[in-house]
């Protein structure tokens, strides 16, 4: 299912929350409704045909516990055990989200939230439960994850997948950026035996030293300036679930003597407390680099590859697949159509052979934002070449590599200036005319002090 047919339900007592969530998916989903009181919670799935729920982690009236949205997740489950919810909490009750994880809830956001993270939660929540990781010309059910694709190293992929995710073993991914690492580990997460319990990701490579150890390992209250509370680590929170450890070739040499420590051992050890805490997790982690890059000892220790490695899958390049570039351009023009309500969009000829013609240095990902900007665009029902447009910070990378990178970092710069100019400092925008995700460009940003 995607996000623009799903039914969504908030429940919580804030009623500005109520306001800002009604605004932000009225134009994304088929319906929402809302509601300051779990009490109408029963009524309103069994009338409605609820996908998804928000529910908040505590109420103001209610039972008054403190655990308010765990009890009323509980009832929920009682009532439909299949429903998805996602439990919405403050960061001082990180552990009561995670509590709630084991209680059934499919995910949880931390308030405030940001829009564009709201919407992502949602729309992986509904592939995670009804989608396939498919073989587009037979349509073969493989898992819950949308892979689109029938090129023979797909084929080759599918295969994998299916022999190592039932499995316990540890898996690297391996890949350039853009090429779909994320969905492959979704999908080994699907179909795996540990499918029920929580997915937990980290992006440790945007981690600092302290948010590695914080973040990873969790820690007690008073354990660094600003630790008010107790937390539960990440790797805690994936105990009897998969942790995915993305751009792990990007951690320095003492984050894997960390990490190291804790996959030897199968328990890991708060900040500031004394007695580890043993976590049964699966891991998969994924990188950018190539694995003869990753055994240089000076960048990562191979102990630790060895432990990461059990099992490597490498995901091909979009160059490399061939036809796969058409199924996956009309793929992105069924979806964006249907989001920008221009859904009898097809591809010309002229079109077709534009995006065969082209590399794709940013692969799947630059292929999306590429479709996505031509429907925006699209002044008809067919999308021709000149609606195609690919990303300019690929396309100065691609001609400009035998620039200093001095010169190149400049070149970017300026790119991102010039996005963000032009529409006004809108974040999202600006990402989407760049062809990067938000975080991609927050991270340009924060690089050259913008």
């Amino acid at each position: 299912m995607k996000l623009h047919q799903a039914s969504i339900l908030i429940v919580d007592d804030d009623q500005d929350v109520l306001t800002a969530v009604r605004f932000l998916l009225k134009p994304e989903v088929k319906a929402i409704f809302t509601d300051v009181n779990p009490e109408n919670i029963r009524k309103l799935i069994s009338e409605n045909s609820i996908d998804i729920v928000l529910l908040d982690m505590n109420f103001k009236s209610s039972i008054n516990t403190g655990n308010e949205g765990l009890f009323w997740l509980k009832e929920i489950k009682k009532w439909k055990p299949s429903q998805p919810v996602i439990m919405i909490t403050a960061y001082a009750d990180i552990d009561l989200a995670v509590k709630s994880l084991k209680e059934g809830a499919i995910d949880f956001i931390v308030k405030p939230w940001h829009n564009e993270n709201l919407i992502n939660v949602l729309t992986e929540t509904l592939q995670r439960q009804t989608a396939t990781v498919s073989n587009v010309k037979s349509n073969e059910k493989k898992g819950n994850v949308e892979i689109v694709g029938a090129s023979k190293s797909i084929q080759l992929l599918f295969r994998k997948l299916q022999k190592i995710a039932p499995t316990d073993a540890n898996v690297l991914i391996l890949g350039e950026n853009g090429t779909g690492k994320d969905l492959v580990a979704r999908s080994i997460y699907q179909l795996s035996l540990r499918r029920d319990q929580p997915f937990i990701k980290v992006d440790v490579g945007s981690l600092t030293e302290t948010l590695f150890e914080s973040e990873l390992f969790g820690h007690k209250k008073g354990a660094f300036t600003d630790a008010h509370e107790d937390r539960t680590g990440l790797i805690e929170a994936a105990d009897k679930g998969t942790l995915f450890l993305d751009e792990i070739g990007n951690i320095t040499l003492q984050q894997q003597a960390k990490l190291l420590t804790v996959l030897q051992n199968r328990e890991v050890t708060r900040l500031g407390a004394n007695t580890p805490v043993a976590v049964d997790m699966r891991l998969i982690s994924a990188t950018n680099l190539p694995l003869s890059k990753l055994a240089n000892e000076d960048r990562f220790r191979k102990d630790l590859i060895y432990r990461i490695n059990t099992v490597e899958i490498t995901v091909p390049p979009l160059r490399e697949r061939g036809e796969d570039i058409i199924l996956l351009a009309e793929h992105f023009l069924e979806m964006y159509g249907k989001k920008y309500f221009k859904q009898k969009l097809r591809l010309s000829d002229s079109a077709k052979k534009k995006l065969m013609l082209y590399h794709y240095p940013g692969n799947v990902r630059e292929l999306q934002y590429t479709i996505e900007r031509g429907v925006i665009m699209a002044d008809s029902s067919v999308l021709n070449s000149d609606d195609i447009t690919f990303s300019p910070i690929e396309q100065q990378k691609e001609a400009l590599q035998s620039i200093p990178t001095h010169n190149l970092e400049e070149l970017e710069r300026t790119a991102v200036e010039q996005a963000l100019q032009k529409h006004n400092g809108n974040i999202s925008q600006a990402a989407k005319e760049l062809g990067l995700t938000r975080g991609a460009l927050y991270r340009r940003l924060e690089k050259y002090g913008l």
